[in-house]
């Protein structure tokens, strides 16, 4: 635990498995409590547990963020038990269907949007009352490469995603002067658990998303947290309004 962020309070939606998983680790080695939030409840509290097991403090909220009345209560909860609200890694989202638009259903359109879109509108919207009541704080969004560049047949999910960006952007310059800093990550091609095991049996996928990348490798989900923990960090605290690529370059070509 190197102490930056003691005294302080951090969210993390998605914080059960992947990149939301390793964030909530990050806060917690820094010094910060953290609400876990999530839908899966064994693996929500199994992230709790590896918290406290490392000596730091945690507690799961299951939240669908697409419910504003549950995203509310995840707040509600978070100033309740820790009495503020310092950081939020909005991290939560699907990945949806892909394929030819005139193929996509409208079911799968809103699910994917409602999650990715509206779920991190929602979460911005209590997250920031609460901080406006406090003074300040810091926001980061998860949107993905495909917020920055489109990838084909990925309708909902591209559209959601630069949505996700343009929220962050607009979230900025509203409350730049409120004291709270909203930025993104894009994360590229990050090999979580999820990702491995879906590629497993695509060796030649695989293959094509590393050379996607001109450092030639994916990324890993520490390394999407890191950057997550130095947005929220005194050390950016000029930064606001970014969309910052963990592509290994992708975008830049």
């Amino acid at each position: 635990m190197t102490g930056q962020f003691e005294g302080k309070v951090a969210l993390v939606t998605g914080g059960s498995l992947g990149i939301g998983h390793t964030a909530v680790l990050a806060f917690a080695r820094e010094g910060a409590r953290v609400v876990v939030a999530a839908r899966g409840v064994a693996d929500g509290e199994e992230t709790v547990e590896e918290v406290r097991r490392a000596g730091g403090e945690a507690v799961f909220v299951k939240t669908d963020v697409s419910q504003a009345a549950e995203v509310e209560e995840m707040v509600t909860k978070s100033v309740e038990l820790y009495g503020r609200l310092d950081y939020a890694f909005n991290n939560a989202g699907v990945g949806g269907d892909r394929g030819p638009m005139h193929e996509q259903t409208e079911e799968s359109w809103d699910d994917t949007i409602n999650i990715n879109l509206k779920g991190l509108w929602l979460c911005m919207k209590y997250e920031i009352t609460q901080m406006l009541q406090q003074g300040g704080g810091a926001i980061v969004n998860n949107s993905s490469g495909g917020g920055l560049v489109g990838f084909a047949g990925s309708w909902a999910y591209g559209a959601s995603k630069h949505g996700v960006v343009g929220l962050t952007r607009i979230g900025a310059l509203d409350y730049a002067q409120q004291g709270i800093r909203v930025n993104a990550v894009c994360p590229g091609h990050i090999r979580t658990p999820l990702s491995v095991a879906r590629l497993a049996g695509n060796p030649e996928l695989e293959k094509r998303l590393k050379a996607r990348a001109p450092m030639g490798r994916g990324g890993t989900s520490e390394e999407v947290a890191e950057a997550v923990v130095w947005l929220c960090s005194d050390a950016a605290s000029y930064i606001t309004g970014v969309a910052l690529s963990i592509d290994g370059g992708y975008v830049a070509g």
